[in-house]
């Protein structure tokens, strides 16, 4: 028989008019046969008018064939218990037999087969405190009944949804800050809205281009879409939860639009690969006592760096940061930031790979996170150190802390001390 191994969608939507309704009711799917995947778009009460259900636009069966032939049933606890066994077994019933548990069941007309879902309202333990689920779905003909996997939109699709594992609520009060959404700011919005951050601002003047899209978290379809134009649209299909706010601005041009999303912030992250950016957004920060985290890739894309500059006054400005490394005979990486790590050019192809941008943007999240849930009291979110440098394609004669040898290595290091004579730490009259 046709249907086997086929998953079933059930919206949330069906689930509620299901629930609302009578002993059983038409409905119509979405089939694709090459997928075996079927979505439920349409359903009624017994005999009466079809409700259509609202389809998710960018859903790849949106584009699929109807199927009106297909019906739910409101079932007992034998049913669900029936559903169960064989599902484990791996074992088919004939249409008689499901007939006998549900009455109301109709047989397709020989040769041809439909889909059924089942809800069962008070489906029966299976151990202590554990219930059998009360939705099933089946592929029915007029002589055999299977049952076959369902998965059902009830909400477990969002971050909310990890609330008893991850600090959910927590974070969906923060608000986040992203300066740069290039290849490293893309992949640490995404981040950001896949941990649960209730707000993200996104500041990049720039559009996505084509030979941005091999190392960009955005796709050729959004060539010539301003870049934080684009991320929002993609978060908010991928996040619904994070509210997205796009600011197609230059940070360093537009100091006065800025400055109210830093005062707004929790926590910034700075992408932007520019070392007058960089300076603006390090001096801002400071000035306005919010923690900012820096990431970027340094020597044609060899080494990924990120820094947290807390808003504490034992901690240095990134000014402070690089004035020692000057001072103690360690590189000084702030000036390469002027030579853009994959601008296509002769004289500096795309030398830093896709994979590698993304992984330093998955870290700068993960660390400005961790600052977040450090400071709500979540211990074990705790950073011990500052500054984090790490391997990518290491290479022989760089000093420290760029010294790696191995891929992936990475070296830790506490922030360093403010300089009494650095504007940015300390206000002077």
């Amino acid at each position: 028989m046709s249907g086997e191994n086929w998953l079933g969608l059930l919206p949330t939507e069906a689930m509620e008019v299901i629930d609302k309704s009578y002993a059983w009711g038409n409905l119509t799917c979405r089939l694709s046969a090459p997928d075996k995947a079927a979505i439920v778009v349409a359903l009624s009460n017994e005999d009466s008018d079809l409700v259509h259900l609202t389809e998710d636009p960018d859903h790849f069966l949106t584009v699929a064939d109807f199927n009106r032939v297909g019906h739910w049933y409101r079932v007992p606890a034998d049913a669900a218990f029936c559903a169960y066994l064989l599902t484990h077994q791996h074992a088919t019933m004939p249409f008689d037999a499901f007939q006998t548990l549900v009455p109301q069941a109709i047989a397709p007309l020989p040769g041809q087969w439909h889909i059924a879902v089942t809800f069962c309202p008070d489906p029966p333990e299976i151990r202590d405190g554990e219930r059998l689920p009360a939705w099933s779905a089946w592929t029915i003909s007029n002589d055999t009944v299977r049952p076959i996997s369902l998965d059902i939109q009830d909400g477990t699709q969002h971050v909310t949804a990890l609330g008893s594992l991850w600090p959910t609520s927590l974070l969906s009060t923060s608000r986040a800050l992203l300066l740069g959404a290039g290849s490293i700011g893309g992949d640490a919005a995404e981040a950001l809205a896949s941990y649960g951050v209730g707000h993200i601002d996104l500041v990049d003047p720039d559009k996505i281009l084509f030979h941005n899209v091999p190392r960009h978290v955005l796709a050729a379809a959004s060539v010539g879409m301003s870049k934080v134009d684009g991320l929002k649209a993609s978060l908010n299909r991928q996040w619904p939860e994070s509210n997205i706010s796009p600011w197609p601005i230059d940070l360093t041009a537009n100091a006065n639009i800025t400055r109210p999303l830093i005062d707004a912030a929790d926590i910034i992250i700075c992408t932007v690969d520019g070392v007058e950016p960089r300076r603006v957004a390090n001096y801002l920060a400071r000035r306005a006592g919010k923690p900012i985290v820096f990431a970027c890739v340094l020597a044609d894309g060899r080494y990924g760096e990120i820094l947290r500059i807390r808003a504490l006054p034992e901690v240095g400005c990134l000014d402070c940061q690089r004035r020692y490394m000057r001072d103690n005979g360690m590189i000084d990486p702030e000036p390469s930031l002027d030579r853009g790590y994959g601008d296509g050019t002769r004289h500096n192809p795309m030398t830093a790979i896709g994979g590698d941008l993304h992984l330093v943007g998955s870290i700068a999240a993960k660390v400005a996170v961790a600052t977040l849930l450090q400071n709500a009291g979540e211990v074990d979110q705790t950073l011990t150190d500052d500054n984090l440098v790490i391997a990518l394609r290491p290479s022989p004669g760089y000093a420290a802390p760029f010294d790696a040898r191995r891929a992936l290595h990475p070296h830790w290091s506490s922030a360093t001390p403010p300089y009494p004579d650095c504007p940015a730490c300390h206000r002077h009259p």
